[in-house]
């Protein structure tokens, strides 16, 4: 059995960026390695008795420059040939608001283009590592719902898949290899990639967009880091690395770097070789500190409006109500701090931080015979039984009721976020 969030207990200790931007448009995230593209999935086939009729797909971008990189410790070259996209990745497509209109402008993004590492790039962004990384995923996604079952047109068409990113270069591009992958860049048209402006963003919690998250989980940022066992071990990490006592570290900060170094083949600090499944842990401990899984609210406030579109997007298919009836598949391209709270709200989160290029993957399925509605969720390819479930092939009402916990329509989340009169941090 799979260890998660809900066995884990008490936590840990750092601190997390935004997808961390959003969190203040700060910075501090990281990453693992690489995904397992393996496929343990049913038949889909005509002879099957479900018949697939959705799929929605919520990613993390791939392998990025780092955040920040750890002060005092050996540095390394973070050169600009490390971002160079492979040809293979290169399709046409443009960049709009939700509505087709231009561009909003990227206050997160420019954010990290205010700093740059040593070795000339900027923080955050994607590399050509990153870049094969989202291009496999897109391979994978083709294996199946091209190759295997036809269930998606060789060649992109817009109204059979929509592309959805946060409005940060790193996701945008991830998008862009993702369905270079699995369109092998075959399109007649050019492929919209849809971004949504930083105040409204809910493709990651937004604390600068939502007042009463702010309030509520702001605090924990800074609070995580002197938990005391938590404390404990990064004071004793930061002795070993020679960082400075005056210096702000925390365990996402150096894992983010850790893992982007790792990744793309540079040099780490021998010393961290025994300190890696510490940093791994408490990095992870901290993520439970701030969104604080046992509070409903907390975790209705960072995913509730993406669950409820995850979930509208279904309904609206069954019905035939939707205004893209031919649609078909859902891309959204987010981060790690995206994929770690859906997964702690469907109850499957494993106490890992998600790899570059991890995927949910919802299915909706019919029933041929009795057209029952069922949902199939599977987490870097790997199918998951969701707490409430009564099997891997969900019935819809019962997982709707399980995401209802969390879920917010629009209005509901808008008027949560502004309900602040009378609150003080805790």
């Amino acid at each position: 059995m799979k260890k998660f969030w809900t066995k884990a207990g008490v936590l840990g200790s750092v601190s997390v960026s935004i997808a961390f931007g959003s969190v203040l448009w700060s910075q501090k995230k990281s990453e693992p390695d690489h995904v397992a593209f393996s496929c343990d999935f049913t038949n889909t086939n005509s002879d099957s008795l479900y018949e697939l009729k959705l799929v929605q797909v919520l990613f993390r971008h791939g392998a990025r420059t780092p955040l920040k990189s750890i002060p005092d410790v050996m540095e390394v070259q973070w050169a600009p040939t490390l971002l160079e996209p492979p040809a293979h990745t290169q399709i046409n497509y443009s960049v709009t608001d939700l509505q087709g209109g231009p561009r909003p402008p990227a206050p997160v993004e420019e954010s990290y283009r205010s700093n740059i590492l040593t070795g000339g790039t900027f923080p955050g962004q994607l590399t050509t590592v990153g870049m094969q990384q989202l291009y496999e995923l897109g391979e994978r996604l083709r294996r199946r719902y091209i190759e295997d079952n036809g269930f998606l047109s060789p060649t992109f068409s817009p109204a059979e898949v929509y592309v959805r990113s946060t409005n940060i270069w790193r996701t945008i591009e991830s998008a862009r290899c993702l369905v270079a992958g699995l369109f092998q860049q075959k399109q007649k048209e050019v492929v919209p990639i849809l971004t949504e402006k930083a105040e409204a963003e809910i493709l990651y919690p937004n604390y600068h967009g939502c007042k009463l998250l702010k309030i509520l989980g702001g605090h924990r940022w800074a609070e995580s880091s002197s938990l005391p066992d938590i404390a404990a071990d990064l004071q004793s990490i930061q002795k070993a690395l020679g960082i400075a006592a005056d210096q702000r570290v925390d365990f996402i900060l150096i894992r983010d770097d850790m893992v982007a170094r790792e990744t793309h083949g540079l040099p780490c600090p021998s010393v961290l070789d025994t300190w890696r499944d510490t940093v791994e842990q408490r990095a992870v401990d901290m993520i439970c500190h701030i969104y604080e899984p046992s509070k409903r609210e907390n975790l209705q406030l960072c995913v509730g409006p993406l669950l409820h579109i995850l979930m509208v997007n279904m309904e609206q298919k069954l019905l035939g109500t939707s205004s893209q009836p031919n649609r078909k598949m859902f891309l959204y391209s987010a981060h790690d701090t995206t994929l770690m709270p859906c997964l702690m709200a469907l109850g499957i989160f494993d106490m890992k931080w998600p790899p570059y290029a991890a995927d949910i993957t919802l299915e909706l399925y019919q029933h041929r015979h009795t057209k029952e509605a069922f949902v199939k969720v599977s987490y870097t390819g790997q199918e998951q039984l969701i707490p409430g479930c009564s099997g891997v092939y969900c019935p819809l009402q019962e997982f709707k009721k399980t995401i209802s916990n969390y879920s917010l329509t629009t209005e509901h989340y808008q008027s949560l976020c502004n309900s602040t009169e009378g609150l003080t941090n805790p």
